[in-house]
This record gives C-alpha cells, sequence and structure tokens, in this order.
C-alpha cells in the first residue's frame, strides 16, 4: 500500500503532490477570490484605473497562492527551497525575462503580419481616443496583463509542471498542465475547436520554455509580451475578451474567415496564431 503513495526515496509519489496542490489551490482561490469580489462589488468604480481593481484581484490573490503553496509544498514534500519554484530573483532572471519579451514579441508579430498579408486583417492608428486615454490604456493593461502572466504561469508551469519533472514523467506533467490551461480558457467569450487546440498548443509551448530555463521568467516574458502586444497595443480581443483594451494605439479590422484570424475570439482562435506560434 506504501508504493502506491510514497516512491523509492520515502517521499509522497508525484501524481499525490500535484493532486494535493491543485486541491488546496483551488480551494483557497475560491474562498479568497469570492471574498474579494463579494468586497468589490459593493464599490462604485468610474471610468479610471481603479476600474480595472475587478481584474486585477483575482489575477492577484491566485498568483499569491500558488507561489505560496508551491513554496510551502516543495519544502515540505521534496525539501525544495523558495528558489525551486522559478520565480525568484536569481542570476539571469533579468536576462530571461527581455529574451522572453522578445520571443513573444516575435510570434505575435508574426502572426499579425501573416493575417495582414493575406488579406484577413487591417491595421490603423486609433484616431477616436485621447492621448491619455490611451497612455491610461497601455500602462495599466500592462501591470493586469504582467501580474495575469505570473498568475498563470506560477499555476501551470509552476509547482504543477515541476513537481512531474523531478519525478522525471515531463511529458506527462506537459499534457496535464496544457489542459489544465485549456480549461481554464474554455468558458471565455466565443471560444473554438481552434481556439481550443491553439490554446493547447500554447500550454506546451510554455512549458517548453520553463524547461529551457528552468525558471519562470522566460515564459512569463513571451506571456506578457504576447497578450499585451495583442490588446491594448493593435487592439485584438485577447482570448476574446474585449474589456483588456477599451483605448487601444492601434484598431485591428478583422476582414477574414474566422478560422484564418480568429473573428471575435481574436487571433489566438485562428490559424495566423498558429503560423506565428510556429515562427
Amino acid at each position: 500500500m506504501l508504493t502506491l503513495f510514497i516512491n523509492e526515496h520515502g517521499q509522497l509519489r508525484s501524481g499525490w503532490r500535484a493532486a494535493t496542490f491543485l486541491i488546496s489551490f483551488l480551494f483557497l482561490s475560491f474562498i479568497f477570490i469570492f471574498a474579494s469580489i463579494t468586497v468589490i462589488s459593493q464599490l462604485e468604480f468610474g471610468e479610471s484605473t481603479t476600474s480595472y481593481l475587478p481584474l486585477l484581484m483575482p489575477f492577484t490573490i491566485s498568483a499569491i497562492i500558488a507561489v505560496l503553496l508551491g513554496w510551502l509544498f516543495g519544502k515540505l514534500f521534496e525539501g525544495l527551497p523558495f528558489r525551486a519554484i522559478g520565480i525568484a530573483f536569481t542570476s539571469g532572471w533579468l536576462k530571461n525575462l527581455i529574451v522572453g519579451c522578445v520571443v513573444g514579441a516575435v510570434a505575435l508579430g508574426s502572426s499579425i503580419i501573416i493575417a495582414v498579408m493575406s488579406g484577413g486583417m487591417s491595421l490603423s492608428v486609433n484616431r477616436v481616443s485621447s492621448g491619455p486615454a490611451i497612455t491610461t490604456t497601455l500602462l495599466t493593461t500592462l501591470l493586469i496583463f504582467a501580474v495575469g502572466a505570473v498568475s498563470e504561469e506560477t499555476l501551470f508551469r509552476g509547482y504543477l509542471l515541476q513537481t512531474f519533472s523531478r519525478a522525471k514523467l515531463v511529458w506527462l506533467g506537459i499534457a496535464f498542465t496544457s489542459l489544465l490551461f485549456v480549461f481554464a480558457h474554455n468558458n471565455n467569450p466565443d471560444v473554438s475547436n481552434l481556439s481550443w487546440l491553439n490554446t493547447l498548443l500554447a500550454g506546451i509551448w510554455f512549458a517548453l520554455a520553463y524547461l529551457k530555463t528552468r525558471d519562470l521568467w522566460f515564459p512569463l516574458g513571451i506571456h506578457l509580451a504576447w497578450n499585451w502586444l495583442q490588446g491594448p497595443v493593435f487592439g485584438i480581443n485577447v482570448s476574446g475578451i474585449k474589456e483588456f483594451s477599451p483605448d487601444p494605439l492601434l484598431r485591428a479590422t478583422d476582414i477574414g474567415t474566422a478560422w484564418l484570424t480568429g473573428s471575435s475570439y481574436g487571433i489566438e482562435g485562428g490559424l495566423d496564431w498558429t503560423l506565428g506560434m510556429g515562427v
């Protein structure tokens, strides 16, 4: 019976570690996010940066819980220091973050070039919104997408992927966390079969980015640059959500077929994204 739960090193097996982490995360996130939403719903927000608080708070709470649980479970079950979670400011963290941002920007840029050259998308400068409104959108959403990237990377490419990797079950970890990543986006507006597939591929992409550097700064940079440039810079819906970019720098007009450009889901739901990620 012990072999079902305990490995040859006397540690709880990776599958049980991952399950315990995930259940604990879901339980704590539900409590704290529900409490924060309840409090926020009693407040009134005008057209200002504070109106983003309902978006920012769940990301922040999720990130804090994922980091703390990852550190606690790593120490408790495997005797690991905090830096093992991959979010510490160790040597090379800034370089990995910057390189990740460049990779994310190149991937998105490639997708948009393909979309424009194929006639599926046109771009124009946003001349409707005021300069201060555009600046506010760019700066505020940079913070939101940074926290959002930390939230998702510490959850999906943090302890869950890492504990399988340490157990030499890396491909199981990639498959499991990538599927969870898909399910986390499953209720987004205008989800399609192709957006589902692209999100799965993105989960694999981010997992391989973590394994390349063994820290989360590289996939975090990719994730951040991709989302920020896509929404507030190019004016494209981010995973079906348009609220992230009320006053973007540019306006993208979708004039192609949905399977190519993603339609209202955004470029992540089309073949252009698949090709751009391939680049």
